[in-house]
């Protein structure tokens, strides 16, 4: 078995788009994959319930379909940071049942794909923040860059408190979420140069995840090569 923890230099730079087509990737690659968005906030009511368009894409983009509430076991209606979120609804976000729904998707898929919420220092709840998850889990990190004017300083700081916080940073994913960005090339050969992991794939605007998934073949090698080594 096999997971990653998705953490991103801000909030909409698309770490579920990412997450999603490294999904199809991992699928493709012939591993049973599936999503989880341990936290969520500005969820919808439903019929079945409060539910997040992230992790429902998440949902879509698994092999088989996933317990809504094994996927997003914490659920919120506003849309605000998740600690501001959760005292609006009454809930104290913690690490137990997050780590039980992880251990129930763990024991059935090749490899999840665990994705953040928020950039990586986002508050949880009092002494808990998004960076808890991977690093009381030991997971690899893949950090997904907003391609867009600010992103080199978004990233170098999400990097460097990633290595900062004991987590292991296997590569970042580069995402055209600004299609006119100017120097695109130009601020990717930086990227490349100043972040301490490698560049996994560049995906292109407007491109669904499933069309996307042949430019993360280097993701899922990574993935693949982290387990690998934790486990020698």
């Amino acid at each position: 078995m096999s997971a990653v923890f998705i953490a991103g230099t801000d909030t909409g730079i698309g770490k579920t788009h990412s997450s999603c087509t490294l999904l199809h990737a991992l699928r493709a690659a012939g591993l049973v994959a599936c999503g989880m968005k341990p936290v969520a906030s500005g969820c919808e009511e439903t019929p079945d319930g409060l539910r997040n368009e992230d992790a429902l894409a998440l949902q879509a983009a698994s092999s088989a379909a996933l317990p809504y509430a094994v996927l997003n076991p914490f659920a919120m209606r506003d849309p605000l940071s998740p600690h501001l979120a959760a005292a609006h609804d009454g809930v104290l976000i913690s690490i137990p049942p997050l780590r039980a729904a992880f251990e129930q998707l763990e024991g059935t898929h090749d490899c999840v794909v665990v994705e953040g919420v928020g950039g990586w220092m986002v508050p949880l709840a009092p002494g808990l923040s998004a960076a808890d998850i991977p690093r009381q889990w030991q997971l690899p990190v893949i950090l997904v860059v907003g391609l867009r004017l600010g992103c080199l300083n978004h990233a170098q700081l999400s990097a460097r408190a990633i290595v900062a916080d004991g987590c292991r940073l296997i590569g970042w994913i580069g995402n055209r979420i600004d299609p006119a960005m100017d120097a695109l090339d130009e601020n990717l050969a930086t990227l490349r140069e100043l972040l301490p992991a490698p560049c996994l794939g560049v995906l292109p605007h407007g491109v669904a995840p499933a069309l996307a998934a042949a430019q993360l073949s280097a993701a899922v090698a990574a993935v693949q090569d982290a387990h690998r080594m934790a486990a020698a």
